[in-house]
């Protein structure tokens, strides 16, 4: 038997076609989205038509597993209103600082996870009141991605005609207790200035509803806890992906509460946590680097390869673009510790990659609060394909790291999801972990040391000086 999962993220939607019984994977396809921060929602839903043609008709179940934080808004006659603003447009800045504000960062970790940023939805609200009130009038339901998709899949709003949602997913709005496994109403009226409808909350794996064609549809859930779900991520292991941002984040059975808003305390697709950790800075910092010494990801790696851990001395704090962990939106790079006798292009190379490794082991700390590593890394992402970044990894996390074969985790996610809805049983199916890549090293302290030194005594540009001006 075969069941289908959909990872409709912020580029594309992809779609794998998966054996029930142990998650083989038989076909896949994928279909471009429009580019920008905002997307009309019936993008989504033509590109999973073309994507998953040929596929869905031979599921006998289905899953989603959607972009978090994307505003999508409905009114009285289930029309959307606007495009949806999805979780990279930040144009909700200000409306984040407010909501924070008006209730301070205590109270939103204490109630909702998390201290909402400019991702998260209810700040997409705030700013919809404000700046389109006519739009903001309208709103009936607000609903998210993967919650749109799943509910025109079973049959179509004419059909489903309560949208629903997962815990997981709905611990991304800002208006949602993952404690209490409860919306937080109060907040998303506060937010848009009136009451609105919000999807029902469906059970980990709970069939929602049926395809035209009799597939089973699954609850479905966020993209990080599709991942999580994919690659059987298990306590006492942190999941970091290296990918255009940098995440880590961590499967626990207590709930997150960071007054500091460095953690984001969502839940996870299974009935667990998932504390989720993320900075701005990842693969982009290497791209930029390799092109500065004028080669590609491959001779980055390389140079890098061939240069000793430490990097000669060599330290760089890789807030190119600003910081999100730490908060550091002015920031920049900085490169400390040149001399004549470091200054290698092979040093340099060293140098990023370590650099980036760094900040992700920092920020991934903060998962696990009591300074003790992790027991198994799962490095995941574009970059954990360069063997100088698997290589140097377990020296700077302190901890045995694995490479899983590259995947659709996301799309592997659900559709696990779909096939433990499919089944009934208490648990998701026992599919068996991808083969992986096991690196291990002797700790290399002094490279965190020297990083974290380095970043405590920098705030970049946010310390009142003169921001750059490129020339």
């Amino acid at each position: 038997m075969l069941v289908a999962g959909v990872d409709s993220s912020t580029q594309s939607t992809k779609v794998i076609l998966c054996d029930a019984d142990d998650g083989t994977i038989v076909a896949q396809a994928s279909a471009p989205h429009p580019g920008g921060t905002e997307c009309p929602p019936q993008a989504w839903w033509e590109a999973l038509t073309k994507a998953g043609d040929g596929l869905l008709t031979r599921a006998a179940a289905v899953g989603v597993a959607g972009q978090q934080h994307g505003m999508v808004v409905l009114d009285s006659s289930a029309e959307v209103i606007r495009p949806a603003l999805l979780w990279n447009d930040l144009r909700s800045a200000a409306a984040a600082s407010a909501l924070v504000e008006e209730r301070g960062p205590r109270w939103w970790a204490e109630r909702t996870g998390s201290v909402p940023n400019a991702s998260f939805t209810v700040t997409k609200l705030r700013w919809l009141a404000e700046h389109e009130p006519g739009n903001a009038a309208r709103v009936n339901r607000v609903m998210l991605p993967h919650d749109f998709l799943t509910w025109l899949l079973a049959a179509g709003p004419q059909l489903a005609e309560e949208p629903v949602t997962d815990r997981g997913d709905a611990s991304g709005t800002g208006y949602f207790s993952p404690a209490d496994s409860a919306w937080l109403p109060e907040v998303a009226a506060d937010a848009l200035g009136h009451e609105v409808r919000l999807p029902r909350l469906a059970r980990p794996a709970e069939a929602v509803g049926e395809t035209p064609l009799g597939a089973v549809v699954s609850a479905g859930t966020g993209d990080n806890m599709g991942a999580a779900l994919g690659l059987g991520l298990e306590p006492g292991e942190i999941a970091v992906s290296i990918g255009t941002s940098g995440t880590a984040y961590a499967v626990t059975t207590v709930a997150s509460a960071d007054p500091s808003g460095a953690i984001a305390g969502f839940a996870d697709a299974t009935g667990r946590f998932l504390p989720l950790v993320c900075t701005i800075n990842a693969a982009l910092v290497l791209d930029s680097v390799a092109a500065m010494l004028g080669t590609d990801a491959a001779g980055l790696s390389a140079r890098a390869l061939a240069a000793a851990p430490g990097a000669g001395g060599i330290t760089l704090l890789p807030y190119f673009d600003g910081e999100r962990t730490p908060v550091r939106p002015r920031a920049t790079g900085t490169l400390h510790g040149l001399t004549t006798r470091n200054a290698t292009p092979e040093n340099m190379a060293r140098a990023a990659v370590e650099a980036v490794l760094a900040s992700l082991a920092e920020v991934a700390s903060l998962l696990h609060g009591n300074g003790a590593p992790p027991e198994r890394v799962l490095l995941i992402g574009g970059s954990a394909r360069s063997e100088a970044v698997r290589t140097a990894a377990p020296g700077i996390f302190g901890a045995p790291v694995d490479v899983p074969e590259a995947e659709e985790y996301v799309a592997l996610g659900a559709a696990r999801q779909a096939a433990w809805a499919l089944a009934g049983t208490p648990g998701p199916p026992l599919w068996p972990r991808r083969p992986t890549q096991c690196y291990e090293a002797v700790g290399q302290p002094r490279i965190r040391e020297r990083f974290a030194a380095l970043r405590d005594a920098t705030t970049g540009w946010d310390g009142g000086l003169p921001a750059p001006v490129d020339s």
